[in-house]
C-alpha cells in the first residue's frame, strides 16, 4: 500500500511540476529509485528467513545506481533523463521478472510478472523518447503510476493469502 500512496503522489507531482527540471524535479527524480532501493532494504529484512533476497540485492544495487545516474542525468537535460530511467526500466523489470517467476509458488506474483514485462517496454520507450526533438517527462509519471497499481494488487494477493496471521501482524 506504501509503495503504492508513493508512486500515485510522486506521478502527481512530476506531471504538475514536471515541464522543466528544476531542482525540485531533479529531486523526485532521485527519490524514485532512492525509494524503490528503501522498499528492496524492507522486503529484504522480512522475507530473510522464508526465501532468498538475491533478486532484493540485485535490485537495490540497480536501483542505486539509477539514483545516482539520474541525478547527473538531471544536469544534461531531460533526454538524458529519460536515457537513464529507461535504462533502469528495462533491467530493473527484466530483474523484477525473474524474482516474480521464482516466487511464484507463494501466488499473488501474476502481478509482478506483468509489470515486469511491461517495464521492459516502457523503457525502450522511454529510450525511444529520448531521442525526440522534444522529450518529456510525462510518461514517467504513467509508468509509476501503473507500477504503482501492480505493487497494490500483488499486496492484497499477498495479504489475502496469507490470511489471518498477516493481519495480527
Amino acid at each position: 500500500m506504501v509503495r503504492f500512496l508513493f508512486a500515485v503522489v510522486w506521478a502527481a507531482l512530476l506531471l504538475v511540476f514536471g515541464s522543466d527540471l528544476t531542482i525540485g524535479v531533479k529531486v523526485l527524480l532521485f527519490l524514485y529509485p532512492a525509494f524503490d532501493v528503501a522498499a528492496a532494504v524492507v522486503d529484504a529484512r522480512s522475507s530473510r528467513a522464508t526465501r532468498s533476497a538475491t533478486g532484493l540485492y540485485a535490485n537495490m544495487a540497480i536501483s542505486t545506481a539509477a539514483a545516482i545516474g539520474l541525478a547527473v542525468a538531471g544536469t544534461s537535460g531531460t533526454a538524458d533523463v529519460l536515457r537513464v530511467w529507461g535504462t533502469w526500466a528495462i533491467v530493473s523489470g527484466l530483474v523484477q521478472l525473474v524474482v516474480a517467476l521464482l516466487r511464484r509458488s507463494m501466488g499473488g506474483q501474476w502481478a509482478m510478472i506483468l509489470s515486469g514485462g511491461i517495464s521492459v517496454l516502457a523503457g525502450a520507450s522511454f529510450l525511444a523518447g529520448a531521442s525526440k526533438s522534444d522529450p518529456t517527462l510525462g510518461h514517467l509519471a504513467r509508468y509509476a503510476t501503473l507500477g504503482g497499481v501492480f505493487f497494490l494488487i500483488s499486496a492484497v494477493r499477498l495479504s489475502r493469502r496469507a490470511g489471518p496471521a498477516a493481519a495480527k501482524q
